[in-house]
């Protein structure tokens, strides 16, 4: 049973949740251990020690990490300037983003000491932890398009590989609320095709960002609901 009205803090110990919510690492296991887009099981063990999830078949050994993928900036310290006027409405978002469709999983291992994909769109400064502008970076990977994560991608390309296209990764995570019809990104703000950092002007540029990563969020909670009421044994 998959709740996504559960504030994955709720478990979390004090902690972050990625790391200590009991609940949300379940739910990974839950959600993601299912068909890939070629038919093979993508079977998750959270059993092995040392790792948060893992997964060792004839595809390849994945080590597997959670990661939030929206942001409200509420710690953010170069966006208190614009964070502290509206308190009440970066809780919201923070609220919101703390539900499973808030969530994803990427490999976690490093590779030649360096960023993983979690730290990379982090630390990319023309990504600023934005997930509709990490999609971007995924989708053009896909079709072998440079991108601010273009390096850091093709370390991981053995798992992305496991899903084949872009559409067989979006369907496969329940993304498909942030892509159109012609499965280009829905961005949360108009995009300038990566040529300077993503910033909000003022506060109305945030509340425009809040309200749309709000309706991704309840869309994919009700996809998440979805497939587990289809997929429940």
């Amino acid at each position: 049973m998959i709740d996504t009205n559960i504030n994955m803090y709720s478990d979390a110990n004090g902690g972050d949740p990625d790391a200590t919510s009991p609940t949300l690492r379940t739910y990974h296991k839950l959600l993601w251990s299912k068909p890939l887009p070629g038919g093979d099981l993508f079977d998750l063990s959270i059993d092995k020690p040392g790792y948060y999830l893992y997964h060792d078949s004839a595809l390849g050994k994945f080590s597997l990490g959670s990661d939030a993928i929206t942001h409200s900036y509420r710690n953010q310290i170069k966006k208190k300037w614009l964070t502290t006027q509206i308190p009440k409405e970066v809780q919201e978002l923070f609220d919101r983003g703390s539900t499973i469709g808030a969530y994803m999983i990427f490999p976690n291992n490093q590779v030649d000491r360096k960023y993983t994909i979690n730290q990379a769109r982090g630390m990319a400064r023309l990504i600023d932890d934005r997930f509709d502008l990490t999609l971007e970076c995924i989708r053009r990977f896909y079709i072998d398009e440079p991108s601010p994560l273009e390096y850091t991608l093709k370390r991981y390309a053995a798992f992305l590989r496991l899903f084949e296209t872009f559409k067989g990764y979006v369907d496969f995570f329940l993304l498909n609320d942030l892509v159109d019809q012609h499965s280009d990104v829905k961005f949360y703000l108009p995009f300038d095709d990566f040529q300077s950092p993503p910033e909000f002007k003022d506060v109305e540029d945030y509340l425009v960002y809040k309200s749309r990563v709000e309706l991704f969020i309840e869309a994919r909670n009700r996809r998440i609901e979805g497939h587990a009421s289809n997929t429940k044994t």
